[in-house]
């Protein structure tokens, strides 16, 4: 709109939206039809953290959430709520992320562990709305439902019906190759090898050597891509392929200085975390190349 005022008047069913010289007339529904959701208060779980802190944790975990997927549980994320932890999953059967933090004060009304899977398009909102800020948002959740409650705004969200899968077999816990690289480094080298794979095709070749990393990638006009990356590693030679836009996901939204990834064989699944930080995971499926 223009600048200056705008005046909105109501005429016989219609919001007429007036400034300067604009004018819309839009049409209106009776305000008594408005779908209104009952909130169900029973068994309810609550706490509160800061903005800040919930608005990172589903920024490590959200991009892995499903899109539509048949498995309708898979399109959204999980809460594991247990004592003073709050746990945020995410997969679409290709990747998993796992984020945790721990709350100042234990959550109420909680007597064991207790999983929820909220919504995919709730998630987004939450992540639209919440500052960057140390004021609280408090959320409540019954066996139904989940409530944001922070500034002047209240959100409340149906849960996912469903079993989530068990997070836990799918994080490895004894790859014996290991390697730390500048995050970064690694970003910005993927992001040039990807120029060359297409659409269709998002494979990219990663070889582990002594004390270095290869990136390849190639199409069908047979282009290649090749980036080195100098790094400390001590270990088995690897030759494992993945879906670069899986790596670059996760290492767009992780800020920190230095990831660290584990990899079994080329036919494992890798690991990658944040040096001595729990806090973090990120599992993601090999391809074949």
């Amino acid at each position: 709109m223009p600048e200056g005022p705008i005046n909105l008047n109501m005429k016989e069913n219609r919001m007429v939206v007036q400034s300067g010289k604009s004018r819309f007339s839009l049409q209106t529904l009776a305000a008594n039809e408005f779908p209104t959701m009952q909130e169900n208060l029973q068994e309810v779980r609550s706490f509160s953290l800061s903005q800040k802190l919930f608005k990172q944790l589903i920024s490590q975990v959200y991009f892995a959430m499903a899109q539509q997927d048949i498995r309708y549980y898979l399109n959204g994320m999980l809460f594991v709520l247990e004592e003073k932890k709050l746990i945020a999953v995410a997969t679409d059967g290709h990747r998993l992320a796992y984020g945790q933090v721990i709350l100042d004060e234990n959550i109420q009304g909680i007597a064991e562990k207790f999983e929820v899977i909220v919504p995919r398009k709730t998630i987004l909102e939450c992540q639209h709305l919440l500052e960057d800020t140390d004021e609280k948002v408090k959320i409540q959740i019954s066996p139904t439902q989940i409530k944001f409650v922070f500034q002047s705004i209240e959100l409340l969200s149906k849960l996912v019906e469903g079993k989530f899968p068990d997070y836990q077999r799918v994080i490895p816990k004894d790859h014996q190759n290991a390697v730390t690289i500048n995050r970064e480094n690694f970003l910005s080298a993927l992001q040039r090898v990807a120029i060359l794979t297409t659409d269709k095709f998002k494979g990219i070749r990663c070889s582990l050597k002594q004390n270095h990393l290869l990136v390849q990638s190639t199409n069908a006009e047979q282009e290649e891509a090749q980036e080195e990356i100098e790094t400390i590693y001590i270990g088995d030679d690897i030759d494992i392929g993945f879906n670069v836009t899986y790596l670059l996901d996760v290492l767009t939204n992780v800020k920190n200085l230095e990831i660290k990834i584990s990899i079994g064989d080329s036919n494992s699944s890798a690991l990658i975390t944040i040096p001595e930080n729990d806090n973090f995971k990120y599992v993601v499926m090999p391809m074949r190349i």
